[in-house]
């Protein structure tokens, strides 16, 4: 039976490498999780096995979250805004004392790798669940995390990571380095305040956004500079320390395809290493842990050079990463339930030689996201959710459910989809099927991206990098053109939709009804044909539907040819929004998932998902007659907060001067002039929250500048 422990912790600050801990065990029945979403929904499940009570924390946006409802109790931290909210220490340790909680378990990100709140938690005697202040502030700047790795004999980049931080002496460290470099903020991660340099020309631009977007994430703007190797892998070892000076590592993840330097798709074991490499990796980063101290889950993080597999140590992430669950599947363990253990003062569960390496697994980033777009994050109500079940080789790693909204204030992730299987060929055959039964609609998400991804030859070959997705920019990002199968089974459940509508409005208004009679003037129950509408992208569609019988027999053409195809078809399990579309085309049977609104008819497949307009009344606006259509103004790629403008009314721009800074999602995005201009109007003020499309510059119509 396990026993609810905690530990008080006393360490050699001065020589990290030698520290030798005491332990004093006390009693742990309940942790505040200062976190939200997926994270706190993971940490309270494995809270809940070992009988260990949660406190959960929640902002106004957040106050119908399921990690709130999944907690022992809840507590509002504050407006939606983490900086007020989930940033917020003081109120946190308050909370913590006021709850009375023992210790306080901070997940991944906000606070996690926070020096200050890690040292108040132990003023107020508070057992912080990670590592020791002194790790935290020696890794999270990465220019002294460096140094102390070159002296612990762990193989760093070149680079500069000194004090100087003028733009001249960067420029010219950079020149040393030679071009192209990489621009990171000291206190840096998940891809913020970070920028390439590729030529001496872009230099000043890409440091002055890395240094604004550092200053917002991490309240500190200095950088330093790497050598940017152009085809690295990213390879990360889970390491675990005890208070009894033992370190082990849990082997390798690889997580070299990503995007906007953030991972979307992680594996482990990493693809193509050897055992001798897996260990030379694992006992470097065992040699970082012990390095500074360390307690607690860490990552160290290092390039591999894609050809020579030389690697070099790039940063350690002084928490546990949201990557962990493939760890966690490869060796059967609980990383949290480690890190609650050790936390209370227990030893390491197992010994290095005791820590088994089975199968392999994938964790695929389900994000609110447009990839074809550019990868721009969005946000909006999840009108419509439907996931694989979850098993022992399947799991999904949420915070939301239908009806939830992904908030514009946070991270854009809606889920984490990890599988497993026994070696790499069957965990890819299980992550392509589970992501087709992953479906979302009433937001854009990257879950076709993420199937042409698992598709693709060279990832399935394993021949992975951090330039993935651009050298394999052609076919990941394909034209996608409805099938004749596609527009048929959307015209056809449509056709039922209508039905089932007109049925629901017969009852309620209690009338006498025939249920084979549409307002359509569609009688199912004649030879009538029935002509369905349909758009896609900017393409019109129509589809000619004869019904044939009651039994759900029709005829259909689709397209030019004067070919009508033989159907039948059945509508089963409709519910809010979804419903099951049963259909045999010609003797072809096939199952296909269904949403439609007011204004979209979606269809999920074997090749992923594909979303039609259905065309309504509308009127046209003064704007829409504009033939200069967008190039008259600049408006907001993604919903997020007018941070910056950068122009006024009546300033003359070029095409491609910068306009105006959005933040969204966390992340700085600069939106430039898409042609020569002048000025006319600006409807927004910094700090105002906009919507997708909203027109922020508008520019005179007819300027011509000298």
């Amino acid at each position: 039976m396990y026993r609810h422990l905690t530990i008080i912790i006393t360490r050699n600050t001065i020589y990290p490498s030698l520290v030798r801990w005491k332990s004093t065990i006390k009693r742990i029945d309940k942790i505040l999780i200062a976190n939200r979403g997926e994270i706190a929904c993971r940490v309270i499940r494995t809270a809940k096995k070992m009988g260990i009570k949660t406190v959960a924390l929640y902002s106004d946006a957040d106050k119908n979250s399921l990690h709130v409802s999944m907690a022992s109790e809840a507590f509002n931290i504050g407006p939606s805004p983490s900086s007020q909210s989930y940033l917020r220490g003081d109120r946190i340790l308050e909370i913590a004392k006021q709850s009375h909680c023992q210790a306080i378990h901070p997940g991944y990100g906000f606070l996690s790798e926070n020096v200050e709140f890690a040292e108040n938690c132990q003023k107020e005697s508070l057992i912080f669940i990670g590592p020791p202040a002194a790790a935290i502030r020696d890794m999270g700047i990465k220019s002294t995390s460096k140094q102390i790795m070159s002296k612990a004999g762990v193989p760093i980049i070149e680079g500069y990571h000194g004090e100087d931080q003028t733009i001249e002496h960067l420029k010219e460290q950079a020149r040393k380095i030679g071009f192209p470099v990489m621009i990171k903020a000291v206190r840096g991660g998940g891809g913020k305040g970070m920028r390439i340099a590729y030529t001496e020309n872009d230099f000043e631009e890409a440091l002055e956004s890395a240094k604004t977007e550092s200053q917002k994430a991490f309240s500190d703007s200095v950088v330093l500079l790497e050598k940017f190797v152009e085809e690295p892998r990213h390879v990360e070892v889970q390491v675990f320390a005890d208070s009894y000076g033992s370190a082990v590592y849990l082997y390798e993840r690889d997580c070299s395809v990503q995007r906007r330097h953030q991972k979307i798709i992680e594996e482990a074991p990493a693809p193509g290493i050897s055992w001798d490499l897996r260990r030379q990796l694992g006992a470097a980063a065992v040699r970082a842990a012990l390095a500074v101290g360390y307690l607690g889950a860490g990552t160290v993080e290092f390039i591999l050079d894609r050809k020579t597999h030389k690697f070099h140590f790039m940063e350690m992430n002084t928490r546990l990463q949201v990557e962990h669950p493939i760890t966690e599947m490869i060796t059967g363990t609980d990383l949290v339930e480690w890190q609650i253990r050790v936390a209370s003062g227990e030893k390491l569960p197992l010994k290095q030689e005791d820590i088994p390496l089975r199968g392999h697994a994938f964790e695929a980033r389900i994000y609110a996201e447009d990839p074809q777009g550019g990868f721009l994050p969005g946000a909006g109500p999840l009108e419509y959710l439907r996931t694989p079940t979850p098993s022992d080789d399947v799991r999904i790693e949420t915070g939301v459910r239908q009806g939830d909204e992904v908030s514009v204030f946070y991270d854009p992730m809606i889920a984490k989809l990890v599988v497993w299987g026994n070696d790499r060929l069957e965990a890819l055959a299980k992550l392509n099927t589970k992501l087709l039964d992953y479906n979302v609609a009433g937001l854009e998400t990257n879950v076709n991206f993420l199937l042409d991804l698992a598709n693709h030859k060279e990832f399935q070959d394993g021949n992975v990098h951090t330039n993935f997705i651009k050298d394999n920019e052609s076919t990941l990002f394909r034209q996608v053109v409805p099938s004749e199968t596609q527009l048929i089974q959307a015209a056809i459940a449509l056709v039922f939709l209508d039905q089932s509508e007109e049925d629901e409005q017969a009852r309620l208004r209690e009338d006498t009804f025939n249920p084979f009679v549409l307002e359509s003037n569609f009688r199912v129950n004649h030879h009538h044909i029935r002509e369905v509408f349909l758009k896609f992208l900017d393409k019109d569609y129509i589809i000619k539907i004869k019904f044939l019988n009651e039994r759900g027999q029709f005829e259909v053409l689709c397209g030019d040819e004067n070919v009508w195809k033989n159907v039948t078809a059945s509508l089963e399990n409709v519910q809010t929004g979804g419903s099951t579309l049963i259909t045999s085309i010609d003797g072809h049977q096939s199952s296909v998932n269904i949403f439609s609104n007011n204004t979209i008819l979606t269809v999920f497949d074997n090749t992923g998902k594909i979303q039609f307009s259905v065309p309504t009344t509308s009127f046209l606006t003064d704007e829409d007659l504009d033939t200069k259509g967008s190039s008259n103004k600049a408006v907001a790629p993604m919903p997020g907060i007018l941070d910056k403008l950068l122009v006024k009314v009546g300033d003359k721009v070029k095409k491609g001067d910068s306009l105006f800074v959005l933040i969204a999602m966390k992340m700085e995005h600069v939106v430039k002039a898409a042609r020569d201009g002048k000025i006319s109007s600006v409807p927004f003020k910094v700090g105002d929250n906009v919507l997708k499309d909203d027109t922020i510059i508008l520019f005179e119509e007819t300027e011509q500048l000298p």
